[in-house]
């Protein structure tokens, strides 16, 4: 075949190749879906940064999509959803320092027909766990992250995720 001569293909290939390029759209479709749907309206990061000597702080920041809150670990006596909850695996060279502590934007959101109220966080929050390390290592510390979001409207089920930040 000389250069610039296009090659015509029978109608059987022309279908099959149809057929597949069709099939590898929808697969991938259907994987984007999947994965904008795993993603939710919270997506987490996890850092550790040095303080001093062995002294840490793991941040686990939630950045939440526009429409949606997250609860806050502390809720009033009468609040009905899900809050934040934050668990960190034993570890035998770790020791927490207190609770993780909120640094982000709080608000006090009252549902008038219940006259109910909820402590929430827009946008973003940054979760912050002080740890000391008992030798100067190189380590992971892990855990997981209960949490609910809502909209004004609904409220999804509780979801849970894992982290793990290297700490060094």
């Amino acid at each position: 075949m000389l250069l610039g001569q296009v090659r015509s293909v029978g109608p059987k290939l022309a279908a099959k190749n149809f057929v597949m390029k069709k099939t590898i759209c929808i697969c991938l479709g259907i994987l984007s879906m999947a994965f904008s749907k795993a993603q939710g309206p919270v997506s987490w990061t996890y850092s550790a940064t040095k303080i001093s000597g062995t002294v840490y702080e793991v941040r686990l920041k939630a950045s939440i999509q526009d429409g949606w809150h997250l609860y806050a670990q502390g809720q009033p006596e009468n609040f009905l959803g899900i809050p934040t909850t934050i668990k960190f695996n034993k570890h035998p060279l770790v020791v927490l320092n207190g609770k993780p502590k909120e640094i982000g934007k709080l608000e006090k959101a009252t549902e008038p027909t219940l006259d109910i109220e909820s402590w929430q966080y827009n946008d973003e929050v940054v979760f912050v766990q002080r740890v000391q390390l008992r030798n100067k290592v190189r380590t992971n510390i892990s855990g997981s992250i209960e949490f609910q979001v809502c909209t004004d409207n609904k409220c999804l089920p509780p979801a849970t995720v894992n982290f793990q930040v290297p700490v060094n």
